[in-house]
């Protein structure tokens, strides 16, 4: 049971250690610092959608034989779907959080500062989700062991540090206090561990899905990669950064997942 709660909420100690930078750094983060970030987030969340996601649920298929592959294809397609639909009906992260003069009027900043906070938190749910069912899967003794979980959930954390600074840097740099700005870019990550645990609490119903599930996480956290991440850190064609960055944050994730597995 511990190793179950501290897995819910290990990505969301992600995202507020991440919203503290706001505490320690200028108004601005350093734009090479930002670009290694998101690189290296990018890394890792394609790295956890192979390891932890996609091979878990063919693994799950194998009855199926060569066939396997099919409720992981189905279940990625939907993941990318749904971020499409999210994606037509919020901002992008990297739209909003650009230019950080912001809007003049107190009421426009409310209004951006509340888009910026609903798309990141809305984006966190299928990563809250992809926690709740490889935890899921490991209380009711699939393949997926205690360390491949919390692997997959270190490696969120890992990645929601750069997302929480990310989001509370620009927050502060339109004129909120560091206070406000911290307590939005955590709450950004708070739907995480409530998305995990309902997803676990709902086990006895998702259990026969969990292959489509899990990979419906990876398309999820893929279309995120590369709608949001890989954009925002190659702007201006500088990609050198961000591909040290990603190669290191891929790596991280694949022996994170292969040791502890």
């Amino acid at each position: 049971m511990s190793i179950t709660f501290w897995g819910l909420l290990v990505p969301f100690l992600g995202t507020a250690l991440g919203s503290s930078c706001v505490f320690f750094m200028k108004r601005e983060m350093n734009d090479s610092v930002q670009r290694a970030l998101l690189g290296f987030a990018a890394g890792v969340m394609v790295a956890a959608s192979v390891w932890s996601l996609l091979i878990p649920s063919m693994d799950m298929s194998d009855s199926l034989g060569r066939l396997a592959f099919i409720p992981a294809l189905v279940g990625f397609a939907l993941g990318v779907a749904f971020l499409f639909f999210l994606d037509r009906i919020t901002p992008h992260l990297h739209a909003v959080a650009k230019n950080p003069e912001g809007p003049k009027s107190s009421v426009e900043k409310i209004s951006r500062t509340m888009m910026l906070v609903l798309a990141v938190t809305l984006h966190n749910i299928p990563e809250g989700m992809a926690v709740g069912v490889v935890f899921a899967s490991f209380m009711n003794g699939s393949s997926i062991s205690s360390a491949d979980a919390l692997a997959l959930s270190i490696g969120i954390a890992i990645q929601n540090f750069p997302e929480g600074a990310i989001i509370s840097m620009p927050l502060r740099a339109e004129g909120n206090c560091k206070f406000k700005s911290f307590v939005y870019g955590t709450l950004s990550g708070a739907v995480e561990p409530a998305a995990a645990l309902i997803t676990i609490l709902l086990t006895s119903l998702v259990l026969p899905f969990l292959p489509y599930l899990l990979s419906f996480a990876a398309g999820a956290m893929v279309y995120v990669v590369i709608e949001e991440l890989l954009p925002e850190a190659t702007r201006d064609e500088k990609t050198d950064i961000c591909t040290i960055g990603f190669a290191f944050g891929f790596a991280l994730m694949m022996v994170l997942d292969v040791a502890l597995g």
